[in-house]
């Protein structure tokens, strides 16, 4: 299993950036190689990828939701496996640190050689790149109420 970490401070509070993030149906606005991710319910995403050509399809769910503060999540079935966990803290009143430690498991030739050339460590530090990106221009999180506060979170 390959660990990817990386760390950006957005320029929002952190209850924005927290927001923003729970917005799963998002992801592919700043994610490569995100198609679509669908909210099932409060503690579940099913995700469809396409990477390298290869697309993959599978479920995750939301193990641990502390409200601006973290969400950890593993995948419960399908083509891909992972877990990890995204980390909110304040900095001051207008910035927040986002932190992402995540563990893959490369399947299949094409993952594995991602992993092996750097690309999924690449890819990761790029998607959140796109996430300080999207949510600093945007001024704000985008609406909805999905995925904010699950029940008993």
């Amino acid at each position: 299993m390959t660990r990817v970490k990386e760390a950006v401070e957005v320029d929002v509070p952190l209850h924005t950036a927290y927001n923003q993030w729970t917005q799963f149906e998002e992801f592919p606005n700043f994610m490569e190689g995100v198609e679509d991710v669908r909210q099932i319910d409060d503690s579940h995403n099913h995700w469809t990828t396409k990477i390298g050509g290869v697309r993959r399809e599978f479920d995750t769910e939301i193990v641990d939701q502390l409200p601006d503060e973290r969400i950890t999540w593993r995948t419960v079935n399908g083509d891909t496996q992972q877990k990890g966990t995204v980390s909110f803290r304040r900095v001051d009143d207008a910035h927040t640190r986002v932190e992402l430690v995540m563990d893959v498991e490369p399947r299949g030739a094409v993952e594995k050689a991602a992993d092996l050339t750097g690309t999924i460590d690449r890819r990761v530090k790029g998607d959140m790149r796109r996430f300080k990106d999207y949510i600093e221009n945007r001024g704000g999180e985008t609406g909805g109420w999905r995925g904010r506060i699950r029940p008993g979170g």
